[in-house]
C-alpha cells in the first residue's frame, strides 16, 4: 500500500504498533500449542498449532529488535536499563509463579523450593532438571533466557561488528547458518530430554535469535529496508507452519530430525524478516491491519496471557467435558485474567518501580556512537525520525514474553 500522508507518531509506548499487534498473534500460537498438547486436539487448528512453540522464537527475535531500536544512539546507564527490564518482567513473573504453585498444590502435586527459587531468580533455564525447569511456572522458562539477553545486551551494542553495516551483515548471515547447524547437532545427542533442553531451553542456544533481532533492528533503524513486504513475510511464516504438518506426520518428535526442534530454530530468519517488514510498514505510515486499537490492546495483554494460560489449562483440564468447550473456556478465562493482570498489576507495578528506581542521567552510561552507516550527509540518529529518539527516554519501553522487547 502507498505511504500515508499522515506523519507516524514513533514516540510513545506503541511507536511500532504493528509489532505490538503481532505479539498477540504470537502469544495465541503458543496458547493453541499448549491447548493442543494438554487439552485435546481440534482437527485442523491443532495440526497448524502443533509446533506453536515457535511463537517463543518470535518473541526472542522481537525482543532484540525492539531493544536495539529503542536504545540505539542513546546514553543510558546500564543500571537504569537493567532496572527497567526488571520492572517490566519480574513483578508479573512473581505473581504468576505464586499462582502456579498454588495450582500445583491444589492438584496434589508437590513443588520444590529449589524450583520456585530458580524461577524467581530467573536461572531455571540453565538447569537441565525438568523439575527445576518447569516446577515454578512452566511457561516462565523463556524469561530466564530473556534475563541473560538483557545482561549481555549492553555488551552486544558495544561490539565493533555490530556498529558497522558490514559487521551486521556478517552477524546476520552467521546467525542464520548457526541455527541450521544447531538443529543438525541434535544428531549428536541420543537422549531426547537432553536434546530438548540443550536446543530448546538453554539461553546460550537461544541467544542467536535475540542477536539476529538486534542486528535487524539496528539495520532498520539506520535506513535498511527489508526485501519483503509485510504480507509476503506473513505468507512465508504461514507456509513454514503448513510444511510442518506432513513433516510431523512422518517423523516422531523423539527423533532429532523431527520438526520438534526444527520448528523453532529454522524459523528464526523468517521471523526476523516479519518483524522488520512490520516495523518498516509502520515507519512508512502504511496501514497493516495489525495496529488497530483492539489488536494493540490484546498485544499489551500478551505477556500476562503467556504466563497465565498454562495455569488455567492445568486447572480446567479434566474438569470440563468436551474439547471445544474446554478450549473456549480456557481462552476466555485466561484472556480475561490477563487483561485484569495487565491493568491492575503488571502495568501499575512497572510504572511504580521505574519511578522509584535509578534514572537516566546517572553515570556511568553506555552509548552507541552515532554513525552514518553510508547515508550521505546523515548520522544514524538523523536518518531516523528525530522526535522518536528525543522522546524515547520518557516513553515506556515495550518486551518474552512477552511485550515488544521481552
Amino acid at each position: 500500500m502507498p505511504p500515508s500522508t499522515t506523519p507516524v507518531d514513533l514516540t510513545g509506548r506503541d511507536r511500532l504498533p504493528s509489532l505490538t499487534g503481532l505479539r498477540f498473534w504470537a502469544a495465541l500460537l503458543v496458547v493453541l500449542y499448549h491447548l493442543s498438547r494438554q487439552a485435546g486436539e481440534i482437527p485442523g487448528v491443532s495440526a497448524l498449532a502443533w509446533y506453536g512453540r515457535s511463537g517463543v522464537t518470535f518473541f526472542f527475535v522481537l525482543s532484540g529488535f525492539v531493544l536495539a531500536w529503542t536504545y540505539d544512539g542513546r546514553r543510558v546507564p546500564v543500571t537504569v536499563f537493567l532496572w527497567r527490564r526488571f520492572a517490566r518482567i519480574w513483578p508479573l513473573l512473581a505473581a504468576t509463579t505464586a499462582l502456579s504453585v498454588a495450582a500445583w498444590l491444589a492438584l496434589g502435586k508437590a513443588v520444590t523450593a529449589k524450583a520456585v527459587a530458580a524461577t524467581l531468580l530467573l536461572v531455571h533455564a540453565w538447569v537441565p532438571d525438568p523439575v527445576v525447569l518447569r516446577g515454578g511456572n512452566p511457561a516462565a522458562w523463556s524469561l530466564s533466557d530473556e534475563a541473560f539477553f538483557y545482561l549481555i545486551f549492553p555488551l552486544l551494542m558495544a561490539l565493533p561488528a555490530v556498529r558497522s553495516v558490514r559487521g551486521r551483515r556478517w552477524i546476520a548471515g552467521v546467525c542464520c547458518v548457526a541455527v541450521v547447524a544447531l538443529w543438525l547437532s541434535g544428531a549428536l545427542l541420543d537422549d531426547s530430554g537432553t536434546r530438548a533442553w540443550a536446543l530448546d531451553y538453554l539461553p546460550l542456544t537461544r541467544v542467536l535469535q535475540f542477536l539476529l533481532g538486534v542486528v535487524t533492528g539496528l539495520a532498520v533503524a539506520r535506513g535498511w529496508r527489508p526485501p519483503l513486504g509485510l504480507w509476503p513475510a506473513i505468507a512465508l511464516v504461514l507456509g513454514w507452519h503448513l510444511a510442518l504438518v506432513p513433516w510431523s506426520a512422518a517423523v516422531p518428535d523423539a527423533l532429532w530430525y523431527s520438526p520438534y526442534t526444527a520448528s523453532h530454530l529454522l524459523v528464526t530468519p523468517l521471523f526476523a524478516l516479519l518483524v522488520a517488514a512490520a516495523a518498516q510498514a509502520d515507519r512508512d505510515g502504511r496501514t497493516t491491519g495489525l495496529g488497530g486499537t483492539w489488536t494493540v490492546r490484546l498485544g499489551h495483554w500478551s505477556y500476562a496471557w503467556y504466563l497465565l494460560h498454562e495455569i488455567v489449562i492445568r486447572v480446567l483440564a479434566g474438569r470440563v467435558h468436551g474439547t471445544l468447550t474446554l478450549w473456549l473456556l480456557v481462552l476466555a478465562t485466561s484472556l480475561g485474567l490477563s487483561a485484569a493482570a495487565y491493568h491492575w498489576l503488571e502495568h501499575p507495578l512497572e510504572r511504580w518501580l521505574r519511578a522509584v528506581g535509578p534514572r537516566a542521567g546517572q553515570a556511568p552510561a553506555w552509548r552507541w556512537p552515532a554513525q552514518s552507516d553510508g547515508v550521505p550527509g546523515k548520522s544514524s540518529r538523523s536518518a531516523r525520525t528525530d522526535v522518536r529518539s528525543a522522546a524515547a527516554d520518557r516513553a515506556q519501553s515495550s518486551p518474552p514474553g512477552p511485550d515488544n522487547a521481552r
